[in-house]
C-alpha cells in the first residue's frame, strides 16, 4: 500500500480549504493543529471512499483538471494594514500576481480586483477591515449597476486565517480568502471567483517561506527595504494570536536571503531590515552539514515553553553574512525576543564591531511586573529583563533601545501597572510601542484567563504609560543635542518642503534644512542631499520622537565609521 500521505493525496482527500481551492497548493501544504476547512468544496471522494476502493483493488479516481489563472488577468489594487510583515506579504503577493499576468493600479476605481492584506493583532485592526469592506461592497454594487462589470474582493493574511468562514459568510462581502501561507494559490482563487464562486485557502504550512519568490518592492526607488527571513512563531505568549495566524517558526535558507539583499543593493537600497516574528531564533536547516550543530543557550534567567532546537545555521551567522554584502548598506533587524541574547551572544558582538549594523535593539518587555509577565508566559522576570538591558548597554555603548508594552492585561493590578511605569523610567527607551490589551480568540489568555480590567482603566493606564515614555524618551534624545549624527536621507519632511527627513543609527527621525552641503571627500561641489545620501547632522534640539539639526556635510557610511 502507498504511504499514507501519498495515498490520501492520490484519493483527492487532502486539499486546500475553500471552494475549488488548489490541489497543487494542498500537495505543498499541511494543515496545522486544529485547523478547520473553510467554505466547502463540491462533494468529492472522502477517506471512506478511498478505503473502500483500496479494499476492492480499485485505482484512485483521476484528479480534477486544474484551473489556470483568470483569462486576461486584470488590474489589482492592494491595501496593507498592520505590521511590517504585512507590507512584506503584500510584496510577495504582488510578485506572484505580476508573474501571472496581472497589472497593478493605485486607483481604486480602475481595479478589477481589490485585495486587503490584513492584521488580527487587536480588535481595532479587524474593525477597520470590516468598515472598509462595507465601503467596497457599495463600490462593487455601483460597478455592477453602472458598467455591468464585476469587482472581486479578497482578504489576505492574518485576519483571513483567524476568521475564515465568518469572512466568507458575513454579509457576503468577500469573494476570496487567503491565509499567509496560501499566496501562491492567489491566481487560482481569483480564477474561481471570476466564475462567481467564493474561494478560500487558509491552510497553514510547516515549511512555506516563499524563499524562491523575490518580493516586488512596493515603494519603487525607496532607500529602505524589509527582507523577511522567517515566518511564524513558537513562543506561544498567552496574549498573542500570531502562532495561530502565521503558524510554526520556519526560516528561509540563508542563500535566498543573501540573493535578495544583493538585489536590493544593486537597486541602490541603503538600508535593509531583517524581518520576522522572532528573528534571533532564526535557524536555517537547509544545509545538511549543519543539522547536528548544538542549540544555543538562552539569555541568563530566561526560559521558553519549547525544547531547544539543535541544528542549523543561526542568526549570528546570517547577520554576519548580510553585513558583508554592501559596506554602504545599513542593517537592522526586528523583532527579536529577549530570551535569545545569551551572555556570550555573538550577535551583540557583531553589532558592536560592524559599522553597518545599526546600534539599535528592540527588546519587547510587555510589562514591568514579574507577576504579569508570568501570566503572559514571557519566560522571564523583571529582574532578568533589567539584567539583559545592562548587559546590552555594556556590550554596545550608546545603543538605542525600543520596546513594546501592553496596558491592562488580564489580572493587572494598579501595583503591576506602577511597576511598568517604573521600568519605563529606569530603562529610558528611545522608541516605544504601547497598546491597551485586546483579548484574541484561540489564545491561551482567551481560554485560561479573565479579561477583567475595565476598558476605561486600560485607556487611563495606557495614557499614563505614553506620558512617562515620552518624558523619558525626550530626556534620552536631549542628551544628543550638540552631537553629530549620521543620517540616512529618506526624502522631504512631511511638514515642510524646505526640510529633509531621515533617520540616525538609532532609528530616530532627524529633520534638517534642505540646503547645499559639501562633500566630505572634497571631490564634489556643494549640493543638496538626495534620498539615499548619508549626511552628518549636528543636533540642535530634540523632542520625544524627533531630533532637529543643521547639515554639516555629505559623507559615506564607511568614511563616517573611520572618523570614529
Amino acid at each position: 500500500m502507498l504511504p499514507w500521505g501519498r495515498a490520501l493525496r492520490a484519493a483527492g482527500f487532502l486539499r486546500s480549504a475553500g471552494a475549488a481551492a488548489s490541489r497543487g497548493a494542498a500537495r505543498r501544504e499541511r494543515c496545522g493543529p486544529g485547523q478547520r476547512r473553510g467554505a466547502a468544496l463540491p462533494a468529492g471522494p472522502d477517506l471512506r471512499h478511498f478505503l473502500r476502493g483500496a479494499a476492492k483493488g480499485e485505482p484512485p479516481p483521476e484528479p480534477e483538471p486544474e484551473l489556470g489563472p483568470a483569462l486576461g488577468a486584470g488590474r489589482v489594487y492592494l491595501e496593507t494594514y498592520g505590521c511590517q510583515m504585512n507590507v512584506n506579504d503584500t510584496e510577495i503577493a504582488w510578485a506572484i500576481l505580476q508573474k501571472n499576468g496581472y497589472t497593478r493600479t493605485k486607483q481604486l476605481d480602475e481595479a478589477d480586483v481589490v485585495l486587503l492584506v490584513t492584521c488580527s493583532i487587536r480588535e481595532k485592526a479587524e474593525q477597520a477591515i470590516w468598515n472598509r469592506l462595507r465601503h467596497l461592497r457599495a463600490l462593487k454594487a455601483r460597478r455592477q449597476q453602472q458598467a455591468g462589470s464585476s469587482l472581486r474582493i479578497g482578504i489576505l493574511g492574518c485576519m483571513a486565517e483567524r476568521l475564515k468562514e465568518e469572512i466568507l459568510h458575513r454579509e457576503k462581502l468577500v469573494d476570496i480568502v487567503a491565509g499567509p501561507d496560501a499566496y501562491r494559490d492567489l491566481p487560482r482563487l481569483l480564477a474561481v471567483a471570476e466564475s462567481g464562486q467564493q474561494a478560500a485557502n487558509v491552510l497553514l504550512s510547516l515549511d512555506e517561506t516563499y524563499a524562491d519568490i523575490l518580493p516586488v518592492q512596493t515603494s519603487a526607488g525607496g532607500t529602505t527595504a524589509f527582507v523577511s527571513i522567517m515566518r511564524g512563531c513558537d513562543n506561544m505568549c498567552s496574549y498573542c494570536i500570531v502562532p495561530f495566524t502565521r503558524g510554526r517558526e520556519r526560516s528561509r535558507p540563508i542563500a535566498s536571503i543573501l540573493q535578495e539583499v544583493r538585489m536590493l543593493s544593486d537597486q541602490g537600497v541603503k538600508e535593509v531590515t531583517l524581518l520576522g516574528q522572532n528573528v534571533n531564533s532564526f535557524r536555517d536547516t537547509s544545509e545538511v552539514q549543519f543539522q547536528l550543530a548544538a542549540a544555543p543557550g538562552l539569555s541568563r534567567g530566561f526560559s521558553t515553553v519549547y525544547r531547544a532546537k539543535p541544528g542549523g545555521l543561526r542568526f549570528a551567522h546570517l547577520l554576519d553574512q548580510v553585513s558583508r554584502v554592501d559596506p554602504e548598506m545599513r542593517i537592522r533587524f526586528t523583532s527579536p525576543h529577549p530570551k535569545d541574547f545569551p551572555d556570550e551572544a555573538s550577535v551583540l558582538q557583531l553589532i558592536q564591531e560592524r559599522h553597518n549594523i545599526c546600534k539599535q535593539l528592540h527588546l519587547p518587555a510587555q510589562s514591568g511586573s514579574t507577576r504579569v509577565l508570568e501570566a503572559m508566559r514571557r519566560g522571564y522576570t523583571r529582574e532578568a529583563y533589567l539584567e539583559l538591558v545592562h548587559h546590552v548597554r555594556d556590550s554596545i555603548p550608546g545603543v538605542s533601545l525600543s520596546s513594546d508594552f501592553i496596558a491592562g492585561f488580564c489580572g493587572e493590578t494598579e501595583e503591576d501597572h506602577q511597576q511598568t511605569v517604573s521600568l519605563l523610567r529606569e530603562v529610558r527607551y528611545n522608541v516605544g510601542f504601547l497598546f491597551a490589551y485586546s483579548m484574541r480568540q484561540k489564545t491561551r489568555a482567551f481560554h485560561r484567563l479573565q479579561d477583567d480590567v475595565p476598558a476605561e482603566v486600560k485607556q487611563r493606564r495606557l495614557q499614563e504609560l505614553i506620558t512617562v515614555f515620552r518624558e523619558e524618551a525626550a530626556r534620552a534624545n536631549e542628551a544628543m543635542v550638540g552631537q553629530c549624527q549620521l543620517v540616512l536621507v529618506e526624502g522631504p519632511s512631511k511638514r515642510s518642503a524646505l526640510e529633509l527627513c531621515g533617520r540616525n543609527d538609532g532609528n530616530i527621525k532627524v529633520i534638517f534644512p534642505d540646503a547645499e552641503v559639501e562633500d566630505a571627500a572634497g571631490c564634489q561641489a556643494p549640493a543638496r542631499a538626495q534620498p539615499g545620501d548619508y549626511v552628518l547632522v549636528k543636533v540642535t534640539s530634540a523632542s520625544s520622537q524627533t531630533l532637529r539639526g543643521v547639515p554639516l556635510r555629505r559623507t559615506t557610511l564607511s568614511r563616517s565609521a573611520a572618523c570614529h
